[in-house]
């Protein structure tokens, strides 16, 4: 479900509100002192935006929420706050106005810029009498009211409220909220992900990825006929680069996925590690037209380590999320889910191109595993056994992939 506004996607712009194209710097003062052992502090220019909006939307009958990215050291030290305002087109409501919720997600991982979520609620639904309006935020740059950036995040058309969105049955029963595309990616190992994750999640689920410069052409092109079919949303984010934050601005980028799961508000998934390099010497196994996770077949099988999870968590329930979890909820989260749910990862394959299987292995490490790197590993064939399922439900559904094409193109 897509009740609650914080775990839904965001609108792929970021916009500073300050002038683009700014005169020649001048200085704050032109004051000079008499007294040589009086220092005077002249400023140029700012190092960091106050607010960078990416994206602002309605996520309930009365609440809004708007992702920013926002100066690192005004967020820690200086204490910015912010209020929310509804300017009616009926000119005979007065305006509404509501305290803003401040919740900065990423942990502390920010660099010069952090990931800021402001959500508005307000005592009744503002645009109730559906005639549109304007939703303004007030960003203060600390504790005193005189200093402030007013910020029109949002509007309303005429009409253009419907409150069956916001009531189930919902749109969605999942959304998957992908991290940020980067780098030189394999096109196959997309169309593979792609096929699995559609697979999985079943026809009422919908995947977004973000393009932070990772959409190639041949990405693009495996992605295309899910796009077409209304599968997948690609948000282009890759003018978050303009804006120095932790990890290709995932924070700001990532709103995870959605699920229902008793009266559990969110629980963590385990990692089942996969080598992205080692495959079985088989020679009754045709490589060339095996999918990755078909060859990709050994598992590093370490105990008690802690590894990154994957989550699931109801939108309702959360008021912001996380990469591996989030922080802001209401409910019960489970953690003990060891040996109950787990997810397949094959690290660093996604930017391997052409071939994965890199070193090949006797048949006979199927039942002995081995040692790489003091590291062990076993024979787990449990996605291979997955894959003709997975490339059947592929063809039914977005039809024949070009395979010689892409292959020839990695």
């Amino acid at each position: 479900n897509l009740e609650h506004p914080t775990l839904q996607c965001q609108p792929s712009y970021f916009s500073q509100h300050h002038n683009p194209n700014p005169p020649p710097a001048t200085k704050l003062s032109n004051s000079k002192s008499t007294d040589p052992n009086k220092r005077i502090f002249t400023s140029y220019g700012n190092a960091a935006s106050l607010f960078v909006q990416m994206g602002a939307y309605r996520g309930g009958t009365s609440s809004f929420a708007i992702i920013a990215l926002s100066s690192k050291p005004i967020q820690v030290y200086g204490k910015p706050w912010y209020n929310c305002e509804w300017i009616s087109n009926n000119s005979s409501k007065p305006s509404m106005r509501a305290k803003a919720t401040k919740m900065l997600p990423d942990w502390g991982y920010g660099r010069v810029y952090t990931t800021v979520m402001v959500n508005c609620t307000f005592p009744v639904n503002p645009n109730e009498d559906n005639s549109g309006g304007k939703l303004n935020i007030y960003a203060y740059y600390g504790k005193s009211t005189n200093k402030y950036e007013k910020i029109e995040a949002l509007e309303e058309a005429p009409g253009s409220y419907n409150e069956s969105n916001y009531k189930p049955p919902y749109k969605y029963e999942y959304l998957y909220c992908g991290s940020s595309l980067y780098g030189e990616l394999s096109a196959s190992r997309i169309r593979e992900w792609m096929a699995y994750h559609a697979w999985f999640f079943g026809p009422s689920s919908h995947v977004v990825f973000h393009d932070a410069g990772g959409v190639s052409p041949d990405v693009s092109a495996v992605l295309e006929p899910w796009v077409r079919l209304g599968r997948v949303t690609i948000q282009d984010v890759r003018n978050q680069a303009e804006f120095d934050s932790y990890y290709y601005n995932q924070f700001a980028s990532l709103e995870s996925v959605l699920a229902e799961f008793s009266n559990v508000t969110q629980f963590t998934i385990e990692q089942y590690p996969m080598s992205s390099k080692f495959c079985l010497n088989d020679s009754t196994q045709s490589y060339t037209s095996e999918w990755g996770f078909e060859k990709l077949v050994f598992r590093d099988s370490r105990m008690r380590i802690w590894r990154d999870r994957k989550y699931a968590i109801q939108a309702k329930n959360a008021f912001s999320t996380g990469i591996h979890l989030s922080e802001n909820v209401t409910g019960i989260t489970l953690h003990d889910t060891e040996g109950k749910i787990g997810y397949y990862h094959y690290h660093g394959s996604i930017n391997v191109p052409g071939e994965p299987c890199r070193v090949f292995l006797p048949v006979s490490t199927k039942t002995t595993g081995f040692f790489s790197e003091e590291k062990p590993f076993v024979y787990d064939d449990y996605m291979k056994n997955l894959s003709k399922t997975i490339k059947q439900f592929e063809e039914k559904t977005i039809g024949a992939v070009n395979v010689l094409n892409l292959q020839t193109r990695m």
